[in-house]
């Protein structure tokens, strides 16, 4: 494999290892619930509505670990693959986005969380179905260049809680458990931080030229249809 074929394969693998620690952790909680553990007061709301839970960590977990893939050229470049996963994918977004914000609003806030935290999930969980609605609305009218930078700020969205992980890490092993502000700054900054490389790629990928994209969209249009004529 050339060393070029072996480098694209970097950014898929990086944002699965990136999924492994929250999707482990919602592993673990499923087998927690279904596994009769003990309640307690971490867990209790948990119990009280399982379904919520489950379902955003089951669409959470499908949607990252399948999503990086999308990342990688050599996939995306087989369209079908690429349609079909985009198919599983965009349902799977949409159910731990709008769970999430079912159990930002009717599950018991935890003591660890301060209440600015319940706007600032809200705001990136409604933010995450609108990039998922505009990225499908993107590809129908065929404007790949916005659907791709959709679905990328909707997947920097979803991919928040494992950036998270390495934000609190630090504040973890330097002063212990964050609560409060500090909570707060640190969930924040997974969000934040997970954009801003988004925008950045986004940024430093080159633009089609409007005539190169002209001759592709040309190139898939019957001849009648690009002339104006109705075929026969």
């Amino acid at each position: 494999m050339k060393s070029s074929s072996k480098r694209q394969w970097w950014v898929p693998l990086g944002l699965v290892l990136l999924s492994l620690v929250p999707v482990l952790a919602g592993a673990a909680r499923v087998g927690e619930l279904t596994g009769g553990a003990q309640i307690t007061a971490e867990n209790a709301r948990f119990f009280a509505s399982p379904v919520p839970v489950v379902v955003h960590i089951i669409g959470a977990s499908v949607y990252c670990l399948l999503g990086a893939f999308q990342f990688a050229p050599a996939l995306r470049r087989r369209r079908r693959w690429h349609r079909i996963a985009g198919r599983v994918l965009v349902p799977f977004g949409l159910a731990a986005a709008v769970s999430g914000l079912w159990m930002t609003l009717f599950y018991a806030r935890p003591p660890a969380d301060d209440v600015l935290l319940t706007p600032i999930r809200l705001v990136f969980g409604v933010s995450m179905v609108a990039c998922l609605v505009l990225g499908v609305t993107a590809i129908r009218r065929r404007d790949i260049a916005a659907h791709r930078a959709w679905m990328a700020r909707g997947y920097a969205v979803a991919l928040g809680a494992g950036t998270q992980v390495l934000t609190h890490l630090p504040w973890m092993v330097l002063v212990g458990q964050p609560t409060g502000t500090p909570r707060v700054v640190l969930m924040l900054a997974g969000w934040v931080i997970n954009l801003a490389v988004v925008e950045w790629a986004l940024r430093r990928r080159p633009t089609a030229r409007p005539d190169a994209a002209s001759r592709q969209i040309s190139s898939r249009t019957p001849a009648g249809a690009a002339s104006g004529s109705p075929t026969r």
